[in-house]
C-alpha cells in the first residue's frame, strides 16, 4: 500500500538547520509529484515546496524561497526538505504528500491523495 514516512523533525535553535526526509513505498515514484506541507497550531495547513520525479521541477512558498531547499533520492525513494536559517515562525508539523495522479506541483491541499504521519519542528531558544 502507498506509505509515506516523514523523519528528521526536532528542536532548533533561530537561525539553525534540520533536515527532513521523506521515504515513500507502495507506487512508483517517477510519476508523481511530491511536495511539502506544514501546519502550525490553529493555522491552515500551508503548501510550501515540491518536486516534480517527472521533469524534476521544483517550487517554493515566498515564506520559505531562498532558505529551503527540496531535492530528491530516486534510488532512496526519499524525498529531503533542507532547511536553513529557521526562524521561529517555522514551527509547525510538517508533512509530505503525494500529488493526484496528472496534476503538477500544487500548494493544494485537496490536490494531494496520501499523507504521511507527520513530524514536528520547532524553532525556539
Amino acid at each position: 500500500q502507498v506509505q509515506l514516512v516523514e523523519s528528521g523533525g526536532g528542536l532548533v535553535q533561530p537561525g539553525g538547520s534540520l533536515r527532513l526526509s521523506c521515504v515513500a513505498s507502495g507506487f512508483t515514484l517517477e510519476h508523481y509529484v511530491i511536495a511539502w506541507f506544514r501546519q502550525a497550531p490553529g493555522k491552515e495547513r500551508e503548501g510550501i515546496s515540491c518536486i516534480s520525479f517527472i521533469d524534476g521541477k521544483t517550487g517554493y512558498a515566498d515564506s520559505v524561497k531562498g532558505r529551503f531547499t527540496i531535492s530528491r533520492d530516486n534510488a532512496k525513494n526519499t524525498v529531503y526538505l533542507q532547511m536553513n536559517s529557521l526562524k521561529p515562525e517555522d514551527t509547525a508539523d510538517y508533512f509530505c504528500a503525494r500529488v493526484i495522479w496528472g496534476y503538477g506541483c500544487s500548494p493544494t491541499r485537496k490536490d494531494y491523495d496520501y499523507w504521511g504521519q507527520g513530524t514536528q519542528v520547532t524553532v525556539s531558544s
